[in-house]
């Protein structure tokens, strides 16, 4: 058997919808995405093509609309964005949202936020963006490093799941206390 591994990958839903959601935004008005979209290199230069310009950083972006991935980011850089006076557009993925909302939920009720996944990710920084003391856990040997907490409840963001989340459980009580 032989087996083929295309050069450009697919897209999930979220993505997919926030791409169209670009594409009409760039007919109406001038759009700056706060990231990258989506990582195919084609499409990404089919949405320059339209107009649509990228904005990794935080600097002030080339356009007074904005939109922000499909990756989400926290309630504190919507704020900051809006209050720079930009219309912000939200592609964010409903599975992302869900994962915010989750975390918000566990949080108001007294659980310390343990979340699953690559800090430096662009989904995994807008998920703990509001949480300042969230823990974020790349590898099993950071489980060492947990804070001490009578309530924590983990979370993880959509774009890997882990076999962490399996080791977790096992963590003694009292190490937690």
């Amino acid at each position: 058997m032989k087996v083929i591994v295309a050069e450009h990958f697919g897209i999930c839903f979220g993505v997919r919808d926030a791409i169209a959601q670009a594409q009409a935004l760039a007919r109406e008005a001038p759009l700056t995405i706060l990231g990258q979209l989506v990582h195919n290199p084609i499409v990404r230069e089919q949405l320059r093509a339209q107009g649509v310009r990228e904005k990794a950083s935080d600097d002030a972006p080339p356009t007074s609309r904005v939109m922000i991935t499909a990756h989400g980011t926290s309630d504190k850089r919507r704020e900051a964005l809006r209050k720079n006076a930009l219309v912000v557009a939200d592609g964010t993925c409903p599975l992302v949202r869900y994962a915010h909302e989750q975390l918000k939920r566990l949080v108001q009720a007294g659980y310390f936020p343990v979340v699953i996944g690559l800090a430096n990710h662009v989904e995994v920084r807008g998920l703990v963006g509001d949480f300042a003391d969230a823990f974020v856990i790349n590898e099993s040997a950071d489980i060492r490093n947990l804070p001490a907490r009578s309530r924590w409840r983990r979370s993880s963001p959509r774009v890997r799941p882990s076999p962490i989340t399996s080791e977790l459980p096992v963590i003694p009580e009292e190490s937690l206390m």
